[in-house]
């Protein structure tokens, strides 16, 4: 089995770029590195140019709703797409989403006969109550959610938050914890890299710099951020805070900043697709404030660390697991009171910032390289529990294919209706 491709599913792939879909480019990158064929499959994009890939992208039949949520909604039972996968030589199938991907990957394990595996990466219902105004559409999706996730082999989370987040809507089956990784090396970048990406905005040496990267979303802890920041500032404390990203929230969030007085203070990137610019942003700023309860994983927190940088975290959070309290990480309670009071303890002792970022680039780090050899690992063990039946089935009348495609492509057409604008 070990010429046979690994086939990768997810909802969203460039030029879509999230942090799911940055995950699957490098899953394709390490799995073809080390010598396993790999294929890519994901919903059409207009004008998506997948030439540049040095592995096979296969793109299905979607509709455009990216004005709506950001992103394209696929027709897993694009029965062209799928005749063309069945040929391939697929040995098993991993989908990074819970929705149509999963659909799709669902189908072509009962045409295959091949192991299905799924990554749980974030708190979809939250997405989705955001996307979704009607509670019965609303819990249709997180029912279909539950169905496709429990119908997995075997289920992957990328922490224990994400596993009881998903248990929380449902879920009782097993679950094994399989971090992702940061596709950056670790080390700083150079201080022309750092002087460039700070071209332009008013960053005194002498001042903390506090950076936040991800999507510009309130759910991150952003109103936190801004609220402590403005605390700071009320009693003359100097500091300098970037924002880097984008998001549907973006324009409210840089209004509200400039509504608290902090335009002096406070700065917007945008998103920045070079991974360069975004490491010496990393390496420039003297903490990186991640006050976020809605993330599963933190991925930011280990590329942060990538460059020696330590976070500040939430206690309990998905994304404080694993690290060290007042070792590698700071902890607060998850309000801008305690945010403001952590950083005015803090901001005077710049070189216990950088100690705490060394701790962390040597205990936080996690490669990409890594990571996805213990996911090779894992499918080889995988592979073999399903050839030996150790799996229940997925057979029932419930799970067959005329019920499968009549249930996704129902789903299918109301999420279409619901997102898509009135004509």
């Amino acid at each position: 089995m070990a010429d046979k491709e690994v086939c990768l599913l997810n909802d969203s792939f460039p030029p879509i770029i999230d942090g799911v879909a940055n995950v699957v480019q490098n899953y394709a990158k390490v799995l073809r590195e080390n010598g396993t064929p790999v294929v890519v499959v994901t919903p059409a994009y207009p004008g998506a140019d997948d030439s540049g890939f040095p592995y096979p992208v296969i793109r299905y039949q979607s509709v455009d709703v990216r004005k709506q949520i950001g992103y394209t909604i696929g027709n897993p039972f694009y029965v062209p797409v799928q005749k063309k996968l069945v040929r391939r030589n697929i040995g098993l199938l991993h989908s990074h989403c819970p929705m149509m991907s999963n659909y799709m990957a669902r189908a072509l394990r009962e045409a295959l006969d091949v192991p299905m595996v799924m990554t749980y990466h974030t708190k979809y219902d939250i997405d989705i109550a955001n996307a979704l105004k009607s509670r019965l559409l609303q819990k249709a999706a997180i029912d279909a959610i539950v169905e496709n996730v429990s119908s997995c082999d075997e289920l992957w989370v990328v922490s224990r938050g994400a596993g009881e987040n998903i248990r929380s809507l449902g879920y009782e089956g097993d679950y094994i914890v399989m971090e992702n990784g940061v596709d950056m090396p670790r080390g700083r970048a150079s201080e022309a890299e750092i002087l460039e990406a700070c071209k332009g905005y008013d960053i005194p040496e002498n001042v903390p710099l506090f950076l936040f990267v991800g999507r510009m979303m309130w759910y991150k802890g952003i109103r936190i951020i801004l609220d402590a920041l403005a605390a700071l500032k009320s009693v003359q404390t100097d500091f300098r805070m970037v924002f880097v990203g984008s998001g549907n929230e973006a324009e409210e969030i840089r209004k509200t900043s400039e509504s608290l007085g902090l335009s002096d203070k406070v700065f917007f990137t945008g998103a920045l697709q070079e991974r360069r610019a975004l490491t010496a942003w990393y390496s420039r700023a003297d903490l990186f404030l991640f006050p976020s309860t809605f993330d599963t994983n933190g991925l930011v927190v280990r590329e942060a660390a990538a460059a020696s940088l330590a976070s500040v975290l939430i206690r309990g959070s998905a994304a404080a697991e694993g690290v060290t309290e007042n070792r590698n990480a700071l902890l607060i309670e998850e309000n801008a009171a305690s945010l403001a009071a952590c950083l005015a303890r803090i901001i005077e002792h710049r070189d216990t910032m950088k100690e705490l970022g060394e701790n962390a680039g040597y205990e936080l780090y996690l490669s990409w390289d890594d990571a996805v050899k213990k996911a090779q690992d894992r499918y080889e063990v995988v592979k073999e529990n399903y050839r030996s039946g150790h799996y229940k089935r997925q057979n029932s009348a419930g799970d067959s294919l005329f019920a499968l495609r009549n249930g996704a492509l129902d789903l299918w057409d109301k999420l279409k209706k619901s997102i898509s604008p009135k004509n």
